[in-house]
């Protein structure tokens, strides 16, 4: 896991060729001043599913990271909206650019938001 997993918890739950899916459960600590969750809570949990998903496409040696993200939140989330499930799916993967798209949902697939992400595809170095 990533070590991000430690700031916002959640954990992979499944992952498969071109899909990813992660769980977390919101509480009060990641309330913003409007007394609901920060939309920052579920921007990672997207841009982490969405880029998971991008990661189970690659070979071996290509890296991957995030160069711009799209998120629409459609309902508040608060400590009472339960489990949430981050689910991404690849959409393209070419050779220097990929694209996914994820959807967070509750345990009822209430939609809470849903965003786009492009991620540039590159070499690993060997030394890493």
């Amino acid at each position: 896991m990533s070590p991000m997993s430690d700031t916002i918890p959640f954990e992979l739950m499944g992952m498969e060729f071109g899909k990813a899916t992660l769980v977390s459960i919101p509480s009060e600590k990641f309330y913003n001043t409007m007394g609901i969750v920060h939309g920052g809570y579920a921007m990672t949990l997207l841009d982490s599913c969405m880029g998971v998903a991008i990661y189970t496409t690659l070979d071996s040696g290509i890296g991957y990271t995030t160069i711009e993200t799209k998120v629409n939140f459609v309902k508040p989330v608060t400590a009472e909206s339960g489990l949430l499930r981050a689910v991404g799916h690849a959409v393209h993967v070419g050779t220097r650019t990929a694209t996914a798209e994820g959807r967070l949902v509750d345990e009822e697939g209430k939609l809470y938001a849903h965003g786009t992400t492009t991620c540039f595809l590159f070499p690993l170095d060997a030394e890493r």
